[in-house]
């Protein structure tokens, strides 16, 4: 059983940035695909980045128009998420989720997830 440890949310200006960080512990993280999801309130939870095991694939969820970036250090076993150009939208909790070997945009297939992180934007 793999834990997930989210941080680096907080509240910020729209226009600002934020860097996510995920820590994993307990299972092999490196030949996982890893992928960070948002819920605002009353809303679903969507997909916001994923990245295969070799960062040599990854996904962007519409919404985030080139301004999120999604990487990972294996050696450190953690994945993160940089966020610029925060729009009041990007409000939500953002959580880490973990996934099998194969890259997927599928929410089943994430087993495992962190508690999240909140971020809030104001305008």
């Amino acid at each position: 059983q793999v834990q997930l440890v989210e941080s680096g949310g907080g509240s910020v200006q729209a226009g600002d940035s934020l860097r996510l960080s995920c820590v994993a512990s307990g299972r092999t993280f490196s030949d996982h695909t890893m992928g960070w999801f948002r819920q605002a309130p009353g809303k679903a939870r969507d997909l916001v980045a994923a990245i295969n095991w070799a960062a040599s694939n990854t996904y962007y969820g519409d919404f985030v128009e080139g301004r999120f970036t999604i990487s990972r250090d294996n050696a450190k076993n953690t994945v993160y998420l940089q966020m610029n150009s925060l729009k009041p939208e990007d409000t939500a909790i953002y959580y880490c989720a973990q996934a099998g070997a194969i890259f997927t945009l599928e929410i089943w297939q994430y087993k495992s997830w962190g508690l999240g992180t909140q971020v809030t934007v104001s305008s």
